[in-house]
């Protein structure tokens, strides 16, 4: 089956735990789950941590990003995009078609866009990896 990594910030750890709860249960593979990591001290580890998200982007199939999204996952939706890795982007409103905040890369080939309901996200990942 194929496997996935989400990207977000901490503001949406119960969501990513959901997303990921429920692809799990439909026979994915969840690559790493940054919502784990606590208490972080130093550089190093921050490094460690770094190279296991890397390393979850390139090993998986898609990835999904759910914003709001900090600058990491950022640099993850550009991983994925740059080695042709399936991109779902989801926002509950319709913020990643806004002008004054959207991206360029939010709009180019192998990125699609989910508003609504996370199951909605769901539904359109499932239709469309299995």
């Amino acid at each position: 089956m194929k496997s996935f990594y989400i990207a977000s910030s901490f503001k949406n750890i119960e969501t990513v735990r959901k997303v990921s709860e429920r692809l799990r249960q439909e026979g994915f593979t969840h690559t790493y789950d940054w919502t784990t990591n606590n208490n972080i001290t130093s550089i190093d580890e921050l490094k460690d941590i770094g190279k296991k998200e890397i390393d979850a982007v390139m090993c998986s199939d898609f990835i999904v990003v759910l914003f709001p999204a900090g600058k990491g996952s950022h640099v993850e939706l550009g991983i994925a995009i740059g080695n042709g890795i399936q991109a779902y982007l989801y926002s509950q409103n319709d913020e990643i078609n806004d002008l004054e905040t959207t991206s360029t890369f939010y709009h180019v080939d192998g990125v699609s866009k989910c508003n609504g309901t996370v199951e909605e996200l769901i539904q359109t990942i499932l239709e469309e990896q299995k």
